[in-house]
C-alpha cells in the first residue's frame, strides 16, 4: 500500500505561548513515532503553501486576508480568542497545513499514491467560515474536499472526524452543501458545545455524540451503527479523515476512554469502506491529541492501518 507522509519543519514555528496544549512537541512526538522501522515504506515529502484561491473555496476573501494579515513580531503573541493565538510563524504554518491537505488530494487523486497522512499543525476542524477558534485558523479538511471537487471533478466527498471535540468548523463550512458529507463522533457536553444528533444541515451532517466516560465499545458502536452506514449510503469518491486522537483515555482535555486499538479498528473500517467506494483513496489530516505518548502511539496505530492493503 503506497502511503504519502506530508509534513514540514516550519509547522514547529507555530507557538501559542508557554503551557498551551497545542504545542510544537505534538508534531515532534508524532514524527518520532513514525521513524520506527515498520514505517520505512512511507513516502515522505514536504508540502507547499496553499494559495488564496484554494483557501477561498471555503473561507471568504476578507477572512483569509485578515488571518494572513496577522503578523506578530518575533516573540510577540496575538490572541484571536481565548484559545487561539498567533505568533510570527503561525501564518506560514497554517498555509503549509492547508497546503498539505491540497497536495495530499492531488497525489491521491492523481494516482501517484493511494493514501496520504498529513502530520501538520495547526489543526483545522474548529475553524468556521468566518471565525478562527479552538486552536484552528483554516478548515483544512473542507479545503481538501473542495479542492478534490474543483481540481479533480469529484461529486461526493466524505469528511470523517473522530476527534473528541466536535468539528464545528467543518460542519459550518459544509452545512448547506449536500455534495460533502460530514460524520463526527465526539464527547458531549464538551467544547465547542455543538454536535447534537439533530444537527443535520442539508441532510449531509451526521453527529454521534458520546457522554463523558464512554469507552471504546461505545466509540465503535457509534461508528458501526450510525456513522459508517451513513457514509456507506453516500457512496463517497474520496474519504477525508480528521484524525484527532484526544478521545484517548489518557488525554487531559476530555473524558472518553478510547485506546489505540479502537483507533486502529476504525482506520481498518475506513480502509474497507474506501475500498468499496473510493478505489481505496484516503486523505488523513492530523487534528487533536494532547497527551504526547498517547498521541504518538495512536497516530502510529492509525498510520499502520493506512499502510495495510
Amino acid at each position: 500500500m503506497s502511503l504519502l507522509l506530508l509534513t514540514h519543519r516550519d509547522g514547529l514555528l507555530h507557538e501559542m505561548g508557554e503551557g498551551h496544549p497545542e504545542c510544537p512537541d505534538r508534531l515532534r512526538a508524532v514524527l518520532a513515532a513514525l521513524e520506527a522501522e515498520e514505517f520505512v515504506g512511507l513516502i515522505r515529502d514536504e508540502p507547499g503553501e496553499a494559495t488564496y484561491e484554494q483557501l477561498e473555496r471555503v473561507h471568504p476573501p476578507d477572512y483569509v486576508a485578515a488571518i494572513l494579515g496577522v503578523r506578530p513580531a518575533p516573540g510577540e503573541y496575538i490572541a484571536l480568542d481565548a484559545d487561539t493565538v498567533m505568533c510570527a510563524g503561525s501564518a506560514r504554518a497554517a498555509l503549509l497545513a492547508a497546503g498539505a491537505a491540497v497536495r495530499a488530494v492531488d497525489e491521491v487523486l492523481g494516482g501517484h499514491v493511494q493514501r496520504a497522512f498529513c502530520a501538520t499543525r495547526p489543526p483545522g476542524h474548529h475553524a468556521e467560515r468566518r471565525r478562527p477558534m479552538g486552536f484552528c485558523l483554516f478548515a483544512n479538511a473542507v479545503i481538501a474536499a473542495r479542492h478534490a471537487q474543483a481540481a479533480h471533478g469529484l461529486s461526493r466527498v466524505a469528511i470523517c472526524d473522530f476527534d473528541v471535540h466536535h468539528g464545528n468548523g467543518s460542519q459550518d463550512c459544509v452545512w448547506e452543501d449536500p455534495s460533502i458529507l460530514f460524520a463526527s463522533s465526539h464527547q458531549m457536553p464538551l467544547y465547542p458545545g455543538t454536535g447534537a444528533a439533530e444537527e443535520r444541515g442539508a441532510g449531509n451532517i451526521f453527529n454521534a455524540p458520546l457522554p463523558p466516560g464512554a469507552d471504546g465499545a461505545a466509540f465503535r458502536a457509534a461508528w458501526a451503527e450510525t456513522l459508517l452506514p451513513a457514509i456507506e449510503a453516500f457512496r463517497p469518491e474520496l474519504l477525508v479523515i480528521s484524525a484527532g486522537f484526544d478521545a484517548h483515555a489518557r488525554d487531559p482535555l476530555a473524558q472518553l476512554r478510547v485506546t489505540e486499538a479502537d483507533f486502529a479498528w476504525l482506520t481498518t473500517e475506513f480502509c474497507a469502506l474506501a475500498g468499496r467506494h473510493c478505489g481505496g483513496r484516503i486523505v488523513s489530516l492530523l487534528e487533536g491529541g494532547y497527551d504526547l505518548p498517547a498521541l504518538a502511539a495512536s497516530a502510529a496505530a492509525h498510520v499502520r492501518g493506512l499502510l495495510r492493503d
